[in-house]
């Protein structure tokens, strides 16, 4: 952590960024078809990858550590439920939930020191743990706020108690995704627990970067002299994100006997929305360096639910403004 003003100008402005972008990167992807959203992860995930790429080149090719590449695979198999969270509970609610479980796994794991990882120490700690449990609070509040979703035409609430039978006549649904067949009951269930698991595994991908430089700093560890630069990490964890996804997206084409759901229309805005998460997550990386992670962790993490609310409210129509207006600032603990 940085204690001068120029780091610590770095690490808020480098917050800032990250704030906006996580809040936005799905944005693009509102208004398209992304049926089970396997496919749009594998471009999404491909863009980032290439944002990496970019990185590294700048970067001079820093050391290459394998093991970070597992946060990336823990990031990816918390992305395959995105597409699913958005369409269940809308694209604010979403981010609100799964940012705000995103928020205490990696707060809680850097400040005492989970997974291996030394513990960090901050100025004030009473401030600290009144700011985590504000995100506790507001965890559950978000469980609680209502969403206005389009229902689907596959939904099984749309079908008639009595059909007439005709010959020949194609099945509305038959290409549909399970998400789309969901009913409007099990939304709100289905949603908000992936939106629970995908936050709690976001909040773990920097646990195996973290590691390696906490023992960077021991002569006896096999990491002995890693870089303490978070950067120099990028271009590992990204490529676990995008052999994970690879590996997810293969297995789905096998499952669906190699006639996988493809949607073409969404690869441009795909591929907008994995650019903006790939510099948006840049930008993190440089915040806990300036900052720390047990810092940056609250900040980044809450910040995005609130320009996520934004876009719900004001745009897309899916909360209840009313109902809600009067807790979206407590997405903003303070972690001094």
């Amino acid at each position: 952590m940085n204690n001068n003003g120029t780091g610590l100008a770095i690490g808020y402005l480098s917050s800032s960024v990250a704030i906006l972008l996580f809040g936005s990167n799905f944005v693009p992807l509102k208004k398209y078809d992304t049926g089970d959203g396997m496919f749009l992860q594998w471009v999404l995930c491909a863009a980032v990858w290439l944002v990496a790429v970019v990185v590294n080149l700048i970067l001079r090719c820093p050391k290459f550590w394998p093991f970070a590449m597992v946060g990336g695979c823990i990031w990816a198999t918390g992305n395959i439920a995105v597409v699913p969270i958005i369409k269940t509970i809308g694209l604010g609610l979403g981010i609100l939930i799964w940012g705000s479980f995103n928020a205490l796994t990696g707060w809680a794991s850097s400040r005492f020191g989970w997974f291996g990882m030394d513990s960090e120490e901050v100025s004030k700690p009473l401030l600290n743990y009144i700011g985590a449990g504000l995100s506790i609070l507001s965890a559950f509040i978000f469980l609680f706020i209502k969403t206005e979703i389009p229902t689907n035409a596959c939904s099984v609430d749309t079908t008639p108690l009595m059909t007439e039978h005709v010959i020949n006549t194609p099945d509305p649904c038959a290409g549909c995704s399970w998400v789309d067949r969901l009913s409007s009951a099990h939304h709100r269930i289905v949603g908000c627990s992936l939106a629970v698991l995908s936050g709690i595994l976001y909040g773990s991908t920097f646990v195996p970067i973290i590691y390696i430089k906490d023992h960077g700093k021991r002569n006896d560890s096999m990491y002995a002299g890693a870089s303490q630069y978070d950067l120099d990490y990028v271009f590992a964890h990204f490529s676990g994100i995008f052999l994970t996804s690879t590996v997810y997206f293969l297995a789905y084409c096998v499952i669906m006997k190699n006639s996988p759901k493809l949607y073409p229309k969404a690869i441009l805005p795909g591929f907008l929305s994995g650019v903006l998460w790939g510099i948006a997550t840049c930008c993190w990386f440089l915040a806990n360096h300036a900052l720390s992670a047990v810092v940056s962790f609250p900040i980044i993490t809450a910040g995005p639910g609130f320009i996520a609310a934004l876009w719900g409210i004001f745009v897309f129509k899916e909360i209840q403004a009313a109902e809600t207006e009067s807790i979206l600032w407590e997405k903003s603990p303070d972690v001094s």
